[in-house]
């Protein structure tokens, strides 16, 4: 049995609808395809990996703006609909009507053989359309590449599909009337605080950091849940039950990302996309490492602090952090306290947290505090496909030079132990030293002690304490004081004259 304080309520296909049957970790795919009988949407990989899913769900910004973002409905509970806009396929042109541009440019351009997966493409290229009405710039075809990365296709090898993305901006635009949405929406902010009763565990969706700390202290064994990237697995492939269910994505205060002088603060519901824009805004090397987090979908949806709570020792924003020299702000009721990320990971999927706290958010000194002309930070993601793949490692690297002297150095590794960690000897063989090819030989002698990593069907340890050292090389070869080797002559990705990464068919 399920039981709501009231119904769950969404905009819908031009309307608003309500559902008071939905258990808490029933999917949005699963509404659609089995109430909603809306069945453009497909079922691929059932875990946010193939994009054969892909929605776009609007959210209130601010009073007359609205906000859309393509996420995965495979991995969504319907419940997080809640208060929201759901747009499908089946939204861009009636039965029987006109195509919509973005169709009408996939069949233009011969963008679709088996289809399976267009409507997928075809959500994430309006979303596209939909963030250019609002004023984005056009993109181009590298963008465009970055924007599908969370997009299969086995069928057309993505030439089409780009050449759809880029003829889509060359027809007549058909903007989405958002006023009647924002109108709906605004209507829905009067619904009191969601709450749905199920035997397997209830789900809460507070408004407030109060209420939000003061349910996490009375129920500490209750599960944050934020966009269900990593847990939503958990129920799509290991069937398990996930028990009580506190939603972050309704507490304002947590929504907050704030940059001040010297620290940026990001809360626990602000997205992975949100928060690698803003860290990539301060620091432009970590570029590659945002636009290779998972994919599009999973970035919107996604925390950013939810990343780094989980504490998988193959997360991809705990070495950037931990290299940056990130402060977790830890909260238990009404009481707070601070603690080096470098110090929160205890063993495999274990932390510091005491029963009842959470993360509130993450806190990232910014580069003025650190002597911003000296700071060199580099970031290396390695895995067997270029987007949207699982890490073999992950490297977040920070050395501060005092002229040629190392001042102060951070080397944290995603994949060479149980949790990501720092390379203590490393760093300690450079610490003081001159910043040079000797000191860059001991420190990667010392690294290959730090870990012991393990061999699994993303790599082997040897390959994985090879390239580590590797990475710390190719490190050193772009921030050494004497002729630092440029970006384009270290990556195979660099772009050539036509706008296309190295390797993209043609």
């Amino acid at each position: 049995m399920t039981t709501t304080t009231r119904p769950i309520r969404f905009w819908h296909r031009g309307a608003l609808v309500e559902t008071d049957r939905a258990a808490p970790t029933r999917t949005v795919l699963e509404w659609l395809r089995e109430d909603a009988r809306c069945t453009g949407t497909k079922e691929g990989c059932a875990e946010g990996d193939c994009g054969a899913c892909t929605v776009v769900v609007g959210e209130l910004d601010g009073d007359d703006g609205l906000q859309l973002r393509a996420v995965n409905a495979c991995i969504r509970f319907l419940p997080t609909l809640d208060g929201r806009a759901l747009f499908t396929v089946e939204d861009l042109s009636p039965p029987g009507g006109p195509l919509h541009p973005v169709q009408q440019a996939m069949v233009d351009c011969h963008g679709s053989q088996c289809g399976f997966c267009t409507p997928g493409i075809v959500m994430s290229l309006w979303g596209a359309s939909e963030a250019c009405a609002a004023g984005a710039p056009r993109p181009d075809r590298r963008a465009l590449a970055d924007l599908l990365a969370g997009n299969l296709c086995r069928c057309t090898g993505y030439r089409p599909i780009l050449d759809a993305g880029e003829r889509l901006f060359e027809l007549p635009p058909q903007p989405l009337d958002r006023a009647p949405v924002i109108a709906a929406l605004k209507a829905l902010r009067a619904d009191p605080p969601l709450r749905v009763a199920h035997a397997a565990g209830d789900f809460h969706a507070p408004r407030t950091l109060a209420e939000f700390a003061a349910l996490r202290e009375a129920q500490p064994q209750a599960r944050i849940l934020s966009g269900a990237t990593d847990i939503g697995l958990w129920v799509n492939k290991q069937f398990r039950e996930l028990g009580p269910l506190l939603y972050v994505g309704e507490v304002a205060e947590l929504k907050r990302l704030a940059v001040t002088d010297d620290t940026i603060t990001i809360a626990a519901a602000v997205s992975l996309e949100e928060a690698w824009r803003a860290l990539v805004a301060e620091w432009p090397a970590l570029r590659d490492v945002w636009l290779r987090f998972a994919s599009p979908p999973v970035r919107h949806a996604g925390s950013f602090v939810g990343n780094v709570a989980n504490g998988s020792p193959i997360g991809d924003a705990a070495p950037v952090l931990m290299a940056l020299g990130a402060v977790l702000l830890l909260r238990r009721g009404e009481r707070q306290r601070r603690l080096a990320l470098d110090a929160f990971y205890l063993d495999y999927m274990k932390n510091a947290l005491e029963p009842g706290e959470f993360v509130q958010a993450v806190e990232v000194p910014r580069r003025a505090t650190v002597t911003p002309r000296e700071q060199r930070v580099q970031a290396y993601k390695v895995s067997k496909r270029f987007d949207s793949d699982i890490s073999a490692l992950c490297a977040g690297l920070a050395v501060t030079l005092d002229g040629e002297r190392i001042a102060d150095v951070r080397l944290a590794f995603g994949g060479m132990a149980a949790t990501v960690r720092r390379a203590t000897g490393a760093e300690a063989a450079l610490r003081g030293r001159a910043w040079d090819e000797a000191a860059l030989a001991d420190a990667q002698a010392a690294l290959a002690q730090d870990f012991a990593p393990l061999s699994d069907l993303r790599a082997s340890a040897d390959y994985r304490r090879t390239v580590a050292q590797q990475l710390l090389r190719r490190f050193w070869l772009q921030t050494r004081p004497h002729d630092p080797l440029p970006e384009a002559m270290l990556s195979v990705w660099a772009r050539d004259d036509g706008g296309l990464r190295v390797g993209e068919p043609a």
